[in-house]
């Protein structure tokens, strides 16, 4: 067997790992083994990749091998950091910036492969398609990402940014940049790819920008998708089967669990792609205003509540998160149990900033998966449960997504908990969720505010519960 030859083979089996991990992270109890499954395909593709590149290399097998692992070392130092000092809270914008690794190595890419090939004079209109593409998809990844890090790292509002004919603006840009690239195609040189650069790189930015933090999950997921392209692209560029293979699994899953999401929001597939959605909040809807009288209750209430429930639902969000509060509410849910309550979790599609978010942290803490429900298969039941425990959820929960046709969350499904005899929410304050809307939640009969750490809270709790 040739070195080429055994080099496609470990592309091969690495592509089928890497199918093996997708289909492992699509359930609870298989996301381990997926996750095995994706490291291993990985280090055989790294291994193969390091090998074929040494045995070809132009300038020598040694220096070559000294710059790869210079390069590698630099990755793996910063990867091994930021995985150890990042919280689960901020996951979320950790894979946003991820993101944009990948949309800036496909800029370099195709800039970096337009100058090879133009010494030699080897790239074809095929090529130069490629290298165009890879450059306008990757660019649009990149500062689209960037912006979707900002803005779930509170370093930029999470309002959309509403210009004036926005949309026009964008279609403008979009014809521009196709523009530029029959030009590059057509003429090839320097001036109409960086130009076309420049343009991928506004119109990545504002797309992102004109979305609301609320739908932000949902950008992330599009993102995703977004560098897988990115990368298939500079898979053409490079001639990497795997790099090709590995893209367009990514591309297509992300757009894939893009599509998931956006029919558990109403939202359209469309829009997001035309940065639309969560833009157009009509005048005096939503916003911080309260509308009615809170009330609120003590640790000691809510444990002569729950003593006395049958049925508990929790629907948590980005605040269990941001409290920890994971692990006191899993041994909550076994005293509950323990007292014969049935005891089962709520969980929205978006609940967090992250698909998964939430079903990510209860496994964590060794929550059963069995009684952690997706939000279709728990909204049938919460007109007949006795307590909902909402956890640090906001925009989720409110009921203003049913019941205000001009909210800025109008449309989307949420978790209808009302419907339950009580419910107590667990706040540090009446603020308004990341969409910024306010909550009518808050405010009835059935709704009772406990304010403070959801940590500290549901451990008071708990010890109000204890035999």
């Amino acid at each position: 067997m040739t070195l080429t030859s055994a080099v496609d083979a470990a592309y091969l089996v690495a592509a089928l790992l890497f199918l093996g991990a997708l289909a492992g992270l699509s359930r609870h109890e298989s996301a381990r083994r997926g996750n095995l499954l994706g490291i291993t395909g990985m280090a055989l593709a790294l291994l193969a990749s390091v090998v074929l590149a040494v045995s070809t290399a132009e300038r020598g097998a040694l220096a070559t091998l000294l710059l790869i692992a210079a390069a590698m070392s630099v990755g793996a130092v910063v990867g091994v950091w930021r995985a150890r000092v990042v919280a689960m809270t901020g996951m979320p914008e950790l894979v946003a910036i991820l993101h944009s690794f990948v949309g800036v190595a496909a800029v370099l890419v195709g800039i970096n492969t337009f100058l090879g090939e133009r010494q030699t004079g080897a790239a074809g209109v095929s090529q130069r398609i490629e290298i165009a593409a890879g450059v306008l998809i990757g660019a649009v990844t990149f500062t689209g990402s960037v912006v979707a890090w900002a803005k779930l790292s509170a370093r930029m509002r999470s309002a959309p940014l509403v210009l004036p004919r926005r949309h026009l603006i964008n279609l403008v840009v979009v014809l521009a940049s196709l523009a530029v690239s029959v030009w590059f195609v057509v003429a090839p040189s320097l001036a109409p790819l960086l130009v076309l650069t420049l343009l991928a790189l506004a119109l990545g930015a504002h797309l992102v920008a004109s979305i609301g933090g609320g739908d932000m999950p949902v950008v992330v997921s599009m993102l995703n998708s977004y560098s897988g392209w990115a990368a298939a692209a500079a898979g053409f560029m490079l001639g990497n089967d795997l790099l090709i293979i590995t893209g367009a699994l990514v591309g297509s899953s992300g757009a894939i669990l893009s599509w998931i999401m956006c029919r558990a929001m109403n939202r359209s597939f469309v829009s997001v792609i035309a940065g639309g959605f969560g833009a157009d909040p009509v005048p005096g809807a939503g916003g911080d205003d309260e509308v009615g009288t809170h009330r609120e209750v003590g640790a000691e209430g809510v444990a002569e509540m729950l003593r006395q429930a049958r049925t508990v639902v929790i629907t948590p969000g980005y605040g269990m998160a941001v409290a920890h509060a994971q692990h006191p509410v899993a041994r909550l849910v076994e005293r509950l149990g323990e007292l014969g309550a049935d005891v089962r979790f709520g969980i929205h599609p978006v609940a967090g900033r992250l698909p998964g978010h939430m079903n990510v942290l209860l496994a964590e803490a060794r929550v059963p998966y069995d009684v952690v429900l997706g939000m279709d298969e728990i909204n049938g039941d919460l007109a007949s449960t006795d307590v909902v425990l909402v956890i640090g959820a906001n925009d989720t929960v409110n009921p203003a997504a049913i019941e205000q046709p001009g909210s800025p969350i109008a449309g989307m499904p949420v978790l209808q908990v009302w419907e339950a005899r009580d419910v107590v929410v667990f706040k540090r304050s009446m603020a308004t969720g990341y969409a910024g809307v306010q909550n009518p939640l808050f405010f009835r009969d059935n709704t009772q505010m406990i304010f403070g750490d959801a940590k500290a809270k549901v451990e008071e709790i708990l010890a109000a519960l204890s035999p």
